[in-house]
């Protein structure tokens, strides 16, 4: 028996190491995690607990920090323009308007956009919904957060909002939620922050679902452009031919800073008739015949709001516009 004994022994021994182990085993801390949790649970009455272990459970990942590294942004403009004005996403878009035409108008017309941009926003963000991002909202943030110095300050704030937001803010428990690799989320990829301040119930059942109800996704996306200063009515871009020596221009973004006749005066002509005193930008892209050159307005900036890039807003700006063409044109058949 003695010897039965010092055989099984060792055996006795693992089981009771594994059985204890998980009651000991060290849980996850982020760099900065502590002083997160601190802040959130002072400015919003969570429970601490609750906010260490759901950051706990998000992980760094990797393949988070690539993706961030190649956005597709950093093509020129006859590389990127393909990606995203194709026949198949314009004839998607187009039917995707006359299935939800009533209201698609109805949400535009309420916040004074046009509804074709609403529609061209879903359909370069995400394929109409089809495509929301397969990577866990918790795992983006707190990796771009936590993990990565060139963008952490960005990324740590759209982190601590995603935690303060209230339940009914989001399309299901916090740690389940799935978005792009920068954390944004729904059809019209909302940051956190976007969420907060223009997320809308506009189907007044008391929770904004930015992925399962269509109302709340239009009219949140309405909502953003007519708070960031969508003007009714008003251009967003056209092409403009440069003289034999235009004035070379340093154009640091997309906010109209001349009048358009000051840039007539420097070199650049409208190829159509606009108001001389109306406030422009000049876009230089680089496009599949050589440069291209842009007058855009203040819509085309409010684009920019969403995505800085100009090469974002030409591609929603030229996809609109194709919409609403197939749109016109299926109108047009008896």
């Amino acid at each position: 028996m003695a010897v039965l004994r010092s055989c099984r022994l060792p055996g006795v021994l693992a089981a009771l190491l594994l059985a204890v182990a998980p009651a000991h085993a060290q849980k996850t801390v982020h760099p900065g995690q502590v002083e997160l949790v601190r802040e959130v649970a002072r400015d919003t009455g969570k429970d601490p607990a609750q906010l260490d272990a759901l950051l706990s459970g998000a992980q760094r990942q990797q393949s988070i920090l690539d993706a961030i590294s190649r956005p597709a942004e950093a093509k020129p403009w006859k590389d990127y323009r393909p990606i995203f004005i194709t026949p198949k996403r314009i004839d998607e878009g187009v039917a995707f308007y006359l299935a939800h035409r009533a209201l698609i108008e109805r949400i535009a017309d309420q916040y004074g956009v046009a509804p074709e941009y609403i529609v061209a926003i879903l359909g370069v963000e995400t394929f109409y919904g089809r495509n929301t991002g397969k990577y866990k909202v918790l795992d983006a943030l707190v990796t771009l957060g936590l993990y990565y110095p060139p963008r952490a300050a960005f990324f740590r704030e759209q982190l601590k909002v995603l935690l303060e937001l209230p339940d009914n803010h989001l399309a299901g428990p916090l740690d389940t939620l799935t978005g792009s690799y920068a954390g944004a989320q729904g059809w019209g990829q909302f940051m956190p922050s976007s969420i907060r301040d223009f997320g809308v119930d506009a189907d007044h059942d008391g929770h904004i679902d930015l992925q399962g109800s269509l109302p709340d996704i239009l009219a949140s996306v309405a909502n953003y452009f007519a708070g960031h200063g969508w003007e009714r009515g008003g251009p967003v871009a056209a092409r403009a031919q440069p003289d034999a020596a235009p004035r070379p221009l340093d154009v640091p973004d997309a906010q109209p800073r001349w009048p358009l006749e000051q840039l007539e005066a420097w070199g650049y002509a409208p190829l159509q008739a606009f108001d001389p005193g109306r406030p422009t930008s000049l876009q230089t892209l680089q496009g599949a015949n050589g440069p291209e050159y842009w007058f855009t307005f203040q819509n085309f900036y409010v684009i920019t709001r969403y995505n800085r890039s100009p090469l974002y807003a030409l591609a929603v700006h030229q996809l609109a516009e194709a919409i609403a063409l197939g749109v016109r044109s299926a109108d047009a058949v008896p």
